[in-house]
């Protein structure tokens, strides 16, 4: 769990810096959305 917040912040950073538009930002955030909502859904399990 320690580790989920760095892995977080890096997967956000990551996604900011390569998008190219505000769509792409979009797209980007979705995807990290998607990305956090899969790593709690296994915490919980």
């Amino acid at each position: 769990m320690r580790l989920l917040l760095p892995l977080l912040c890096l997967t956000a950073l990551v996604a900011t810096s390569g998008c190219q538009t505000i769509a792409g930002a979009g797209r980007d955030l979705s995807t990290a959305g998607h990305a956090v909502t899969t790593e709690a859904q296994k915490a919980a399990n």
